[in-house]
């Protein structure tokens, strides 16, 4: 029985206690970021600017405290996982069905870490400064509230990107589609050509590339989080219907 116990620490076990991880730093990061979009951003917008400030201040911080560091986490957590995973190293799993489900989350996973770390927090510093030098009796930053538009910007492409990922991500084992082996060079050039030209024009639009930063127009997806969730939805029926259309059989 001890020597059983001990097989938490061979290759099998590692993986299964990256894999719990990877689950519990993914809550936390995915809930975070559910938690800005759809409780704090809607309250701050209620606040008095002194109210608002000192929440901030107080609150924003420190949740983009565990905001950032959760998504750092989960992706060094599925890192570990594809370490110690056996399957991936198989010829042809990329080319397989749960290979180019993995790989089309993994995708989208990677991009919403970028954004946390290269846009989210980048501007979500200015916010958090100027909320600070305000209380302090400060001028504020008139820069502050271009950088918070980018943050939320990213922010909401984020919520949107967050459930296609999931549908992947759960997807990679339980998608209901009898493929088995490699899917024929055609059928994944369609299905890479769809994700990725969706992909790219979702995230420039996000980085205001395409539509700017003002709301309305191509950014109405982004104006509300009820916006954000539909089009989130619609995403991801959209890459259910190109993954059984494409790779189902």
């Amino acid at each position: 029985m001890f020597g059983a116990a001990l097989d938490i620490f061979s290759k099998n076990g590692f993986a299964f206690l990256s894999r719990w991880a990877h689950v519990v730093v993914g809550i936390t990061w995915i809930g975070l970021l559910y938690y800005f979009n759809f409780v704090q951003v809607p309250a701050f917008a209620e606040m008095e600017g002194a109210a608002r400030n000192n929440a901030i201040d107080k609150l924003a911080s420190r949740a983009l405290w565990w905001f950032r560091w959760a998504a750092v986490a989960t992706v060094v957590s599925g890192l570990l996982i594809l370490g110690f995973q056996d399957e991936i190293t198989k010829s042809g799993y990329v080319k397989s069905a749960p290979g180019m489900a993995i790989s089309a989350g993994i995708l989208l996973a990677l991009t919403m870490f970028v954004n946390v770390w290269g846009i989210i927090w980048r501007n979500q510093k200015i916010v958090i400064a100027n909320a600070r030098n305000v209380q302090a009796g400060g001028e504020a930053d008139p820069a502050a509230a271009g950088a918070g538009r980018k943050a939320l910007l990213a922010s909401r492409m984020n919520t949107i990107f967050s459930l296609p990922m999931l549908v992947f991500m759960v997807g990679t084992s339980h998608f209901p589609y009898n493929v088995v082996g490699e899917i024929s060079g055609g059928k994944r050039a369609i299905f890479w050509l769809i994700m990725v030209v969706v992909w790219i024009v979702l995230e420039l639009n996000a980085l205001g590339v395409i539509g700017g930063t003002a709301p309305g127009g191509t950014n109405i997806i982004y104006d509300t989080h009820k916006n954000a969730i539909i089009a989130g939805a619609a995403y991801s029926l959209l890459v259910i219907i190109v993954f059984a259309l494409v790779l189902g059989t």
